[in-house]
């Protein structure tokens, strides 16, 4: 099926033509492709604490097997600690600097860093900047509140 070329008219700067590559507010399901902006993608606490804002997932696109969100932590902040006994996940750091601890090892964390996080394993991430610690959170599968397990006396 060939793509569609638009070719749009230059346009009054007070009247702004329309994106056709970018979906409405909500991603129509059963399509082909969905595409969900940040800006229209609510946001939640999960259990850990963290604010996300869920892009692609199971819920809202024709995402199956895996989820994909932004999170944001406050300075000064963490998540609780906790694990995943299904879900594998890939953080992708956007902004500020975090601390990050896996089981026992710690590392620092900042932009253009990807953690992996395998099932399983305990965790927690903590934001050490004075700005907010964001980052893409990748599951899969999906985040689901079921499937974290809170953790008691660690680290």
């Amino acid at each position: 099926m060939p793509l569609e070329v638009f070719h749009a008219k230059p346009s009054p700067q007070w009247q702004k033509a329309p994106d056709p590559f970018r979906a409405a507010t909500h991603a129509r399901h059963n399509t082909r492709m969905d595409v969900i902006n940040l800006a229209d993608a609510p946001p939640f606490t999960t259990k850990d604490g963290s604010e996300i804002r869920e892009l692609l997932a199971h819920r809202n696109s024709v995402i199956r097997n895996q989820s994909l969100a932004e999170a944001r932590i406050p300075s000064g902040e963490a998540t609780a600690p906790h694990y995943h006994p299904q879900a594998e996940e890939i953080y992708y750091i956007l902004e500020g600097r975090g601390r990050m601890q896996i089981e026992d090892e710690v590392r620092e964390v900042s932009p253009g860093d990807a953690v992996a996080i395998p099932p399983g394993l305990r965790h927690q991430i903590t934001n050490i900047s004075k700005e907010p610690l964001r980052f893409l959170c990748c599951c899969a599968p999906a985040y689901e509140h079921a499937d974290t397990v809170m953790v008691d006396n660690w680290p």
